[in-house]
């Protein structure tokens, strides 16, 4: 039998969104490329997931692995120094942030003011990061990865894909427009707010559109909560996470669905569609332990302190996947869809 050359396995990434608990794929990534056994094909991410996906890019296509992991600490440093005044403080016992009293009061002048009263001049300090750091010229042009970045249509409630020949510092910041705290960013005419809003983040043009079968999911929501809210600021948190996550999990419930019809069915029966399916596999690197208990503001949190915390944790997660499942790639699932999302 001929010897058949297999090169460095692939996985598609599909990267959630979550303000300042971005961070935590920021260490997920960063574990994933130091140890250099998997390489990526496609990258869908929302929000900050966009914003890692997007940096990630940048540094594959500069300088490898190394000036991906480059990349990222430079972009999430750059957020943490780029606020005038400081943002959040650590609690006591140091494992959850509280915002400090100017930033909790722009917030709740956010439920009185339209961000057009807040901010007249539209300032946003992460365009100017993205715009310094990367080259969305050379990105759309020769980008490592596909990327997939999510945005929603304002006025229709649309899904916006924005694929990397079409990658702007825009379509970036669309995906993490939060209408209460910005204004809409308008692209050819269009109107977009956050991309949570319609998938966070979306995973079927990681299945339709690129080669890898592994599709390897970063969880920044919790799967599952320890109890129901209480105070009305926990209820209107609970309210806010489950809108921003809904199309995701039924979109996950539809693959959990079909994987399994299909793997039940006889292979001569088996279409196209079938056999993909049953030949996609999927994984998961979440912490809910750690993210159901940290609160809600603190996805606001711009302080390196805080990333670097989540940065380690993600990590964490990140080498412990790569240690009991970077071999199941190319082979087999390690996380169970209908456990997890049926």
């Amino acid at each position: 039998m001929a010897f058949r050359w297999r090169g460095p396995p692939t996985v598609n990434l599909a990267l959630q969104g979550g303000g300042a608990h971005g961070a935590f794929t920021w260490g997920v990534l960063d574990a994933l490329l130091e140890d250099g056994r998997l390489r990526f094909d496609g990258v869908s991410g929302t929000s900050a997931g966009a914003m890692n996906a997007v940096l990630l890019a940048q540094g594959l296509m500069v300088g490898g692995p190394e000036g991906a992991r480059a990349a990222l600490r430079g972009f999430w440093s750059a957020v943490a120094a780029s606020l005038p005044f400081e943002v959040a403080r650590p609690t006591a016992d140091g494992k959850d942030m509280r915002l400090a009293p100017a930033m909790q009061l722009m917030l709740q002048w956010t439920h009185y003011f339209s961000p057009e009263q807040l901010n007249p001049f539209d300032l946003n300090p992460l365009r100017k990061i993205l715009s310094s750091q990367v080259d969305f010229e050379s990105l759309r042009a020769r980008s490592p990865v596909k990327l997939f970045v999510a945005a929603t249509n304002v006025n229709t409630g649309k899904l916006r894909l924005f694929r990397s020949g079409e990658l702007t510092a825009d379509a970036v910041l669309a995906s993490a427009c939060l209408p209460t705290m910005h204004r809409s960013v308008v692209i050819d005419g269009e109107p977009y707010w956050d991309g949570g809003y319609a998938a966070n983040p979306a995973v079927f043009p990681l299945f339709h559109e690129c080669r890898s079968r592994d599709i390897l999911l970063v969880m920044l929501a919790p799967l599952k909560h320890s109890a129901a809210p209480q105070s009305a600021a926990d209820i209107k948190s609970r309210m806010m996470e489950l809108a921003f996550n809904a199309t995701f999990l039924r979109e996950m419930r539809m693959f959990a669905h079909l994987r399994e019809r299909a793997a039940h069915s006889a292979w001569w029966r088996r279409g196209e569609l079938d056999r993909r399916l049953a030949g996609t596999h999927f994984h998961v690197i979440e912490a809910s332990e750690v993210m159901r208990e940290l609160s809600t503001e603190s996805k606001a949190a711009a302080n390196m302190r805080f990333f670097e915390m989540l940065f380690a944790l993600g990590r964490e997660h990140g080498s412990a996947w790569l240690a009991a499942h970077a071999t199941d790639v190319g082979l087999r699932s390690s996380a169970d869809l209908q456990a997890l999302f049926y």
